[in-house]
């Protein structure tokens, strides 16, 4: 029965099937902090096309096997069931052989362990430590025999793995070296990428209950879920100004708030909606927001 909803619901095509399984609305999540950590760089006239490019397949790839791990690991444990809100996954709909799906892992992350090889090759055998940690961290996060996704713990992990630590390895990849406005910087855009998830778990709360699947909002409750949500939003376009007053980089950094007005709908909409398509049209605008708050952050930094 899922696998026939989901052959309904999903566009045809294995390309098409491949996209759906990557999960491109998650994707400014993996984007975003390779290009504020690299622009914080480029203010020091620290800028390498091939760590660049290196970095964002890097941060892209880990992302998109996380997905695909997630896709196989949630389809095994019966986490993903016809009940669920969100889009049809590949796995557990019938799409795409298992087999196939953890073969698309493997090689995404494959990709990832080829650039932070190279990454390493210019920057220091470091950068291959964070590169294992972060491939481990997505796989463990549905798979493995105690995923931390499902003991309320994948929004901690979403904000060190795709806001401190890949905004600090992309300037680190860079210039070699730590300033604590890399850190600071990692703060919005580990927030931002986080409330993607913090969305997406408000929408499955119920089935994942059903599932054992003990996220952050299953654990919270739909209603502390949502205000978590809603700080995670205002802290996010706090934090730059508190960068600033804290005598980082300039009053540029404030640009972010050209932003704010992508905000309140989505707000709105994850505290007042309950619905898979309201919800579904939130994740995606909060990754949008994601994507147009990191573009602004780093044409701040780089006006700074």
């Amino acid at each position: 029965m899922t696998g026939a909803v989901g052959r309904a619901a999903a566009p045809r095509g294995t390309l098409r099937l491949w996209l759906l399984a990557a999960r491109p609305r998650t994707l400014p999540a993996a984007v975003a902090p390779v290009l504020v950590g690299t622009s914080l760089a480029a203010t020091e006239d620290e800028f390498g096309v091939l760590p660049f490019i290196a970095a964002l397949l890097g941060s892209v790839f880990i992302q998109v096997g996380t997905n695909l791990s997630n896709d196989y690991s949630d389809a095994r444990r019966g986490a993903d069931t016809e009940e669920r809100l969100g889009p049809v996954r590949v796995t557990a709909g019938g799409l795409m052989p298992p087999k196939r799906v953890l073969v698309g892992t493997y090689v995404a992350f494959g990709v990832a362990v080829a650039a932070g090889l190279y990454l390493a090759s210019v920057a220091g055998w470091e950068l291959l430590v964070v590169g294992a940690a972060s491939i481990l961290a997505g796989v463990l996060y549905t798979g493995g025999p105690r995923p931390y996704g499902y003991e309320g713990l994948g929004e901690l992990f979403v904000f060190v793995f795709f806001g401190v630590v890949a905004v600090v390895g992309s300037y680190y990849v860079q210039a070699e070296e730590l300033r604590w406005e890399a850190f600071a910087l990692s703060v919005p855009v580990g927030l931002l990428a986080s409330a993607i998830l913090v969305v997406n778990n408000v929408r499955d709360i119920d089935t994942d209950r059903r599932a054992g699947k003990r996220t952050l909002a299953v654990k919270l409750g739909r209603d502390r879920a949502r205000l978590l949500y809603t700080a995670m939003v205002i802290l996010a376009f706090a934090a730059p100004a508190a960068t600033w007053a804290l005598g980082g980089l300039s009053t540029w950094l404030l640009l972010t708030l050209a932003a704010l007005p992508l905000a309140p709908p989505l707000i709105e909409t994850v505290s007042s909606r309950s619905d898979g398509p309201a919800l579904n049209g939130a994740l995606g605008g909060t990754g949008r927001l994601l994507a147009v708050f990191s573009l602004l952050l780093s044409a701040g930094v780089l006006l700074s």
